[in-house]
């Protein structure tokens, strides 16, 4: 194991990866990714695999066009040897009243006015899209085209595979036991596998990401907790966009291998880190399937899981160091949607880090946002 490193990034999901390609894409040397299990063993590997571009909040809207369009090219880019799965047919947002629909009307306009492709449509436009839609309840709806599915797997081996080319050092089944700082510089790294020197960490650890804030005395403002998601017996193709519904609490789409994967969240789910799955998910997940995609309520459930969001104040990323411990970096806080907005994640570090010109403006993903604030506006399209 190395013993000395620039730049170590601590959590060996998407995000990490992604942003040790890009720190090394740029020109830095020496990286070091660790990771306690294995790539994807959290919150990448039980995501629900979508990637959309319809937000309420403007940063979430830039962030995920920029990050569609690298993985409209990811395959080239990364030259990777194996399949990214990206299908881009779209994701159908149904809303349940007249308020709601609101709610739609203005996000379309920010979506459009930033070049998002999305539009709305009545509801019997929305069951043109899926026939087999139960528009009984339905308002109305939003769709983008260009929204769709991404195989969480293949696409962080693509990062991965790219990142080792271009010299990054991978440490699977390594835990971070604690990070030494001395007169407010970072020192080293202790893991279970022995100490590695350095000046510059990088948290990308998802659910863990406070536990890792709090070994240098930084606490991020954020919490991590359980939402359940099953999968199906896969079936020959019967939809092609997601459809979602944040009043009706369910995400449903059908992968490039024929299963249906769908989840919801859980208002009463208590902060931590616990990722079982449970009977009362099922149900509850059975009914609102049932009630609002017919056939895909008739279907054999394979299996159920859970894993971890870990939320923000205002339900948009952490992307950002700190005035408090130069050479401190974090990625986390993405409730929810961390995967699908990776490649932005790992650009605007990899330039925060080196001293570029950030892509974007970034005031509104760092930390120091919260300093102070007692009313934070959160983005409310999340399931």
């Amino acid at each position: 194991m190395k013993n000395k490193a620039d730049y170590v990034i601590i959590g060996g999901g998407i995000s990490g990866c992604a942003i040790a390609y890009h720190l090394a894409d740029f020109g830095a040397k020496n990286i070091v990714v660790i990771e306690k299990e294995y790539l994807t063993s959290g919150a990448t590997g039980r995501c629900g695999a979508g990637i959309r571009q319809q937000w309420g909040a403007k940063m979430n809207c830039l962030l995920a066009k920029k990050s569609v369009e690298f993985f409209e090219k990811a395959q080239e880019i990364l030259a990777y040897d194996g399949d990214i799965e990206f299908k881009q047919e779209g994701y159908l947002i149904v809303g349940s009243d007249q308020e709601e629909d609101m709610v739609f009307k203005t996000n379309v306009a920010l979506q459009n006015a930033l070049g998002i492709p999305a539009k709305r449509l009545t509801k019997e436009e929305a069951k043109q899209i899926v026939p087999y839609l139960n528009i009984d309840n339905v308002y109305s709806a939003t769709f983008c085209p260009t929204d769709g599915h991404l195989n969480p797997f293949t696409t962080t081996d693509a990062y991965y595979k790219a990142a080792k080319r271009l010299g990054v050092t991978f440490y699977t089944y390594t835990e971070v036991k604690d990070i030494v700082v001395k007169d407010s510089v970072i020192q080293k790294v202790v893991t279970t596998r022995g100490d590695i020197e350095t000046g510059v960490v990088i948290n990308a650890a998802g659910g863990w990401s406070k536990a890792i804030g709090q070994m240098v005395g930084i606490d991020i403002p954020v919490y991590s907790e359980n939402h359940e998601i099953l999968v199906t017996e896969p079936v020959e193709k019967m939809q092609g966009p997601m459809v979602i519904s944040f009043s009706k609490n369910i995400y449903c789409q059908q992968t490039p291998h024929g299963a249906f994967i769908m989840g919801r969240s859980d208002p009463d789910m208590p902060e931590g880190l616990d990722v079982s799955s449970s009977h009362q998910f099922l149900d509850a997940m059975a009914k609102t399937v049932t009630e609002l995609l017919p056939p895909v309520g008739e279907l054999r459930v394979i299996r159920q899981w859970g894993g971890l969001y870990n939320m923000s104040p205002d339900h948009q990323p952490i992307i950002s160091g700190t005035k408090k411990l130069p050479g401190f970096y974090m990625a986390c806080g993405f409730s929810g949607h961390g995967f699908m907005l990776a490649p932005m994640t790992g650009v605007l570090l990899a330039e925060l880090i080196l001293g570029k010109a950030p892509t974007m403006p970034m005031e509104e993903l760092s930390l120091e946002r919260f300093d102070g604030k007692q009313v934070i506006t959160k983005e409310k399209s999340v399931v």
